[in-house]
């Protein structure tokens, strides 16, 4: 699967004070890694950056947009999605975005037995939660060392090794 170069980082969703401050839904991890970043875009191409200075307050992100100095010319901006060039962002080893999880096949990893495919990530705190559906139905598999033993997004594929009882003849 083809990984995109600009990832949807945020949304604009309301205005904040009146000097065009902008406040933002950051769709990455937390408010603190959107207020980190410098340079975002305004499409998903990379022709359209904008500097941009932002500051976490509670759930969301306070942003001063290059060239937005008005409320007026913030409120036009609201429901405007904001990218980050994947370039820009750094990931710990083993760890990745779920949008470049989406869609991997799911595969035992003693066997290679195709057991489905991912289509959705929850978190739940203690750990994520991959959603795999399955000709039967969706199944949920716990994010855990134990059980996903390695994930290949050149080859696509989530190896897991399920634990007793995840994954019951009766429900695959």
């Amino acid at each position: 699967m083809p990984q995109k170069p600009y990832l949807e980082a945020g949304q604009i969703v309301g205005t904040h004070g009146v000097r065009g401050e902008v406040r933002v839904q950051p769709w990455c991890d937390s408010p603190e890694q959107f207020a980190g970043f410098k340079k975002l875009y305004w499409d998903d191409a990379g022709k359209q950056p904008v500097k941009v200075k932002g500051r976490p307050h509670k759930n969301i992100a306070l942003v001063v947009l290059e060239n937005v100095t008005t409320v007026e010319a913030a409120q036009v901006l609201r429901g405007k999605m904001l990218y980050v060039d994947r370039k820009d962002l750094k990931l710990p080893k083993d760890r990745y975005l779920v949008q470049d999880l989406i869609g991997l096949a799911v595969v035992d990893a003693d066997t290679d037995e195709v057991y489905g495919t991912l289509t959705d990530v929850s978190q739940t705190g203690a750990n994520a939660v991959y959603h795999m559906k399955t000709p039967k139905g969706e199944v949920l598999i716990p994010a855990i060392p134990d059980v996903v033993i390695k994930i290949d997004l050149k080859q696509d594929t989530l190896y897991l090794r399920p634990m007793k009882g995840l994954l019951d003849d009766d429900e695959i």
